[in-house]
């Protein structure tokens, strides 16, 4: 699954943004698990595995305005950059810097131990080498799964980007190598590895395939950047249980960061989700988590068990960016959409939620996250 920080594609909603636009009215069908029935999983997992490109150009779009600043965006990006609307860019740039905010706080707890970040989708994401650029002392292991197509392209940018490959090799033990595969889509190495990897091979626990190099026992942290929500709800589940209690089982300590859509049922989701079956995309697990209160119901039955938190993207603006910052980004370019950017906003959340281990030391996301807002008010009163 690819990380899709382009989808969905707002640019289509323009016009239909306020509620009693076009999509007053329409239905609720196209979220549903039966839609994902009417195409070949194979063409389906093809109309997945290109939304990297929406990503990795809201992305670029982003870095050229000047919201984000990512040296990495562009020898990733596959083809050219079309530049969004601003709408667009404030949305990339909140998501970016509040999933930035909480690894930058896991990273910086206890850093004299070792930890380990598993990236669900990665695609073309640039994170790792923008932790290895902004710290580098850190001791990390960084995984990235994904489609053997998108990992194809990753291993092949890296290998031609003296950028990229540089960034790769700064973490490197002196006696170690990094283990490429061209032919296959994997990179191998103490501190960065690619897996190339269908998800769904991870939801029976009795026939997990090698993943080179993944440490059981470091505190970890897994991301999932609108990647499970392609992937039916039972075995998106089936997933998330494999990985807390197989693939990272306790006592350690594991979180999980996801960002994805929320609330389509009403008119503005309803036209988002329109737009999305239009282009041949259905988010499986948007119904059954269609709230930040589901989302975090969802953690805590995943065996995060410690604490589950949520917010939209519109609290994140409001309460985790400072004036200051606000106010240079309102400066990069005109948006006179306020309502319909909050409108956007309050349909995008990110949830996180963890379970910490017993000894000293393995409390690091209660320490690292312990003064991070989050919005306690449910947003749904029936769960059934």
């Amino acid at each position: 699954m690819s990380q899709a920080s382009g989808i969905p594609n707002l640019n289509t909603l323009r016009g239909s943004l306020r509620p009693g636009g076009r999509g007053r009215g329409r239905g609720r069908g196209a979220t549903s698990e039966d839609t994902s029935n009417e195409d070949s999983t194979e063409s389906k997992d093809t109309i997945v595995q290109q939304t990297d490109n929406d990503a990795s150009v809201s992305r670029m779009s982003a870095v050229e305005v000047g919201y984000l600043e990512d040296e990495f965006a562009k020898p990733l990006l596959q083809g050219n950059v079309a530049r969004r609307y601003p709408i667009i860019n404030r949305g990339t740039y909140v998501r970016t810097t509040a999933i930035d905010l909480l690894v930058d706080k896991f990273l910086a707890t206890y850093p004299e131990h070792k930890k380990q970040i598993i990236s669900l989708g990665a695609g073309s994401d640039t994170r790792y080498f923008r932790i290895t650029s902004n710290k580098p002392s850190v001791s990390l292991v960084y995984h990235e799964l994904d489609f053997q197509s998108n990992t194809t392209q990753k291993v092949a940018a890296i290998q031609r980007s003296t950028k990229l490959l540089k960034a790769v090799q700064s973490l490197l033990p002196s006696s170690s190598d990094l283990v490429f595969s061209v032919d296959d889509g994997s990179l191998h190495s103490p501190t960065y590895n690619i897996h190339p990897l269908d998800l769904r091979t991870l939801i029976s626990e009795s026939s997990i395939p090698a993943l080179p190099n993944l440490n059981s026992s470091l505190p970890t942290l897994i991301l999932s950047e609108c990647c499970l929500i392609y992937l039916t709800p039972t075995h998106a589940d089936a997933i998330l249980n494999t990985l807390t209690r197989t693939l990272v089982p306790a006592p350690t300590p594991v979180s999980i960061i996801i960002y994805e859509p929320i609330h389509p049922h009403d008119a503005f989701g309803r036209v988002m989700v329109s737009n999305l079956a239009a282009r041949g995309i259905v988010l499986q697990t948007l119904n059954r988590y269609s709230s930040r209160t589901r989302q975090k119901a969802r953690l805590r039955a995943a065996a995060f068990s410690s604490r589950q938190m949520a917010a939209d993207v519109d609290f994140i603006w409001e309460r985790w960016v400072s004036n200051a910052e606000k106010d240079r980004v309102a400066g990069l370019e005109m948006l006179d959409e306020i309502e319909e950017w909050r409108l956007l906003a309050q349909h995008y959340c990110v949830t996180w939620g963890w379970r910490d281990g017993d000894s000293v030391g393995s409390n690091v996301f209660n320490k690292a996250w312990e003064d991070v807002l989050g919005q306690e008010r449910d947003d749904e009163v029936n769960l059934a």
